[in-house]
C-alpha cells in the first residue's frame, strides 16, 4: 500500500531527525567506528595529536581545546618532533621541578588541585609551548571536560586541551615502565578527510 505524500515526508525527516541526535550524543564526545564518515563531521573543533615515540604509545589521541582562555590550535601552532613531558609535581599547580624538561615543550599534566587556566599558566611561565591536561583518578570517563577560564586577570598564550583520562593514564604508566621522562609528538595532526575507521586510536579504549 501506497503512504500519502505527507506521511511519507513526515517519516523521512523523523528518520533524519533521529540520526542526526544520534550522531551528536554518540559521535561528539567518543570515536565509533562510522565507515564512510570522515573525522570533521563529528569532531567539532577538538584537535588531534600523535605520538611518533616510543613505539608501544604510537597512536592518534584526541584532545578538546580549552574552550574560553589560551591561545587556538590553529595554523600558526605546530610542533612537531617535540617532547611531550609530564610535569612534576604531576597536578601542574606550582612551578615545575622538571624546569629544565618541560621549556620549549608540551607538558602533561594531571587534573585536581587547582584550575585549567591555572595548571596553563604555570606551564607557561615554565616555557612550556603547549598544556595537555588529563584526569587519569578518573581513567574510566569516556566524555571530555570542556576547560573553561576561571574567572582570573592574568592572560594565557599558549594553547591548552583536554585529554581522555584513559589516554592519559596510558601514557604515564606507559613512559614510567620504559623509564622515560618523555613521549615525542606531532601536534596537531590534520585528520579531517580521514575516515574514522582508518584512524589508528589506541586499543585500550575499545572503540
Amino acid at each position: 500500500m501506497r503512504l500519502p505524500m505527507f506521511i511519507r515526508c513526515f517519516l523521512i525527516n523523523s528518520i533524519q531527525i533521529c540520526s542526526y541526535i544520534l550522531l551528536i550524543n554518540c559521535g561528539a564526545n567518543n570515536l565509533h567506528h562510522m565507515d564512510g564518515t570522515s573525522t570533521a563531521e563529528i569532531i567539532n573543533g577538538d584537535v588531534f595529536f600523535e605520538i611518533t615515540d616510543p613505539e608501544e604509545l604510537e597512536y592518534t589521541y584526541r584532545i578538546r581545546p580549552a574552550k574560553d582562555f589560551g591561545a587556538p590550535f590553529n595554523a600558526s601552532f605546530h610542533v612537531k618532533n617535540v617532547p611531550l613531558v609530564p610535569i612534576l609535581p604531576k597536578n601542574g599547580c606550582k612551578p615545575p621541578d622538571n624546569l629544565d624538561d618541560i621549556e620549549g615543550n608540551v607538558a602533561l599534566i594531571e587534573r585536581g588541585d587547582c584550575s585549567f587556566k591555572m595548571k596553563t599558566l604555570v606551564a607557561e611561565r615554565a616555557g612550556a609551548r603547549a598544556v595537555i591536561i588529563s584526569d587519569v583518578v578518573n581513567s574510566n570517563q569516556e566524555y571530555f571536560i570542556e576547560m573553561i577560564d576561571d574567572n582570573t586577570v592574568e592572560e594565557v598564550n599558549i594553547p591548552a586541551g583536554y585529554l581522555l583520562g584513559k589516554n592519559g593514564l596510558m601514557i604515564l604508566k606507559t613512559l614510567e615502565r620504559l623509564k622515560r621522562s618523555y613521549a615525542m609528538i606531532n601536534l596537531p595532526v590534520n585528520l579531517t578527510y580521514t575516515p574514522v575507521h582508518e584512524m589508528n586510536q589506541p586499543p585500550w579504549l575499545g572503540w
